[in-house]
């Protein structure tokens, strides 16, 4: 059922705005229902209603049972509503246009990935790690790139050639000079946009400056590391002043390749390139020795490609062994800390462990027992 017919019915239609242990703030719809006697009502005595009403609700226990996960975004139907003390009930979940697991959000349009040309410098390969991740989400990415008033003309010309070459036009921004926060806001006008990115290189600076009535916490660059400290906690959309939605979601430093292997290639633009002009020789070419490929060749990102590949090859095989309790091989860590790991034969299950004394003491008795 689509929200027009909610609409037509009087009912209250919101958005999910932010997810509370049980609780969900609902950002409810202006017009809907209810919502234009709400308004007249407004406007005889403002000071007593909040514009737009935002209110704190529970999801019904029918949900509950037949497991309607509530999610950051979701568009839901609002009953009984206590205007007074800000409360009401999510009675249904209206079907959702996208849907991402990690950030945890609903009806998303697009990606907003915030990257810093300096302090952190720019790298290619954590660039690049975080383009697949937003590719495989099927939704459009739009690449902004803050603090660009660090580097000189010629070096920001030198980085929009070589992400051309990736199949990205990046827009170069300087929040703290304000060069061209206006237009990534053309980009974000009503859509529902995630942003993301590595910490410390803006992104909540950013967003202070998009919502002026925000004031999130923003963390300086380690000068250590050379990598921002996380100062995002939770995941929660904030209305633009120009429409639309914009998300928040948690900093972190390397996305997982949980993909597909052999889905990978397709979230490099270059070699989707090549793949609409022709085509390999099997269909399931991962495109590293095999014969007649025509993806394997001598473009930027191929070896980012195949270390990725290794990834989400690991990954699979992971998963497979997880899945099989039957299986002979465990995969364990080589080295502690350095992320290195190998898979090594199982040993079979408790044959190898000493018999306890309780155990023993039971076996005896039985013995006993059956000679008795």
């Amino acid at each position: 059922m689509t929200g027009e017919n909610f609409a037509a019915t009087g009912q209250l239609l919101g958005t999910v705005v932010a997810v509370q242990a049980n609780f969900y703030r609902v950002n409810l719809d202006q017009e809907d229902g209810e919502m234009r006697e709400i308004r007249e009502m407004r406007e005889q005595d403002p000071p007593h209603l909040p514009h737009p009403p935002l209110l704190l609700c529970t999801r019904r226990t029918r949900l509950k049972k037949i497991g309607q996960q509530v999610m950051v975004g979701d568009r839901v139907v609002v009953e009984e509503p206590d205007w007074a003390g800000g409360r009401g009930a999510i009675a249904e979940v209206l079907p959702r246009q996208s849907e991402l697991d990690r950030p945890a959000i609903a009806n998303v349009n697009q990606i907003l990935l915030v990257f810093a040309v300096a302090d952190p410098p720019l790298e290619p390969y954590q660039l690049s790690r975080f383009l697949i991740k937003a590719e495989s989400t099927g939704l459009d990415v739009l690449l902004c790139l803050n603090k660009s008033d660090l580097i000189s003309p010629t070096e920001q010309q030198q980085i929009s050639d070589r992400l051309l070459g990736w199949g990205y036009q990046p827009i170069f921004i300087s929040v703290k000079d304000g060069i061209n926060t206006d237009q990534a806001t053309k980009y974000l006008s009503n859509k529902i946009t995630v942003i993301a990115g590595p910490s410390g290189v803006g992104k909540s600076s950013l967003i202070n400056t998009l919502i002026d009535s925000l004031d999130l916490r923003v963390g300086e660059v380690s000068g250590k590391l050379a990598r921002g400290r996380h100062t995002t906690r939770h995941i929660e959309l904030f209305e633009l002043p120009s429409g639309g939605l914009l998300a928040d979601t948690p900093g972190f430093n390397q996305p997982d390749m949980d993909c597909i292997p052999e889905e990978l290639i397709h979230y490099f633009p270059e070699a989707r390139k090549r793949l609409a002009v022709a085509s390999c020789r099997f269909s399931d070419c991962l495109h590293r020795d095999e014969p007649e490929c025509v993806v394997r060749g001598n473009w930027e990102r191929y070896e980012h490609y195949l270390e990725f590949l290794d990834a989400a090859i690991a990954h699979q095989t992971q998963l497979y062994q997880q899945a099989d309790p039957e299986s002979t091989m465990k995969l364990k860590s080589k080295s502690k800390g350095k992320g290195q790991s190998q898979y090594e034969p199982k040993l079979e299950s408790k044959k190898y462990r000493r018999i306890s004394r309780k155990t023993q003491l039971q076996d005896l008795q039985e013995l006993y027992r059956d000679e008795e």
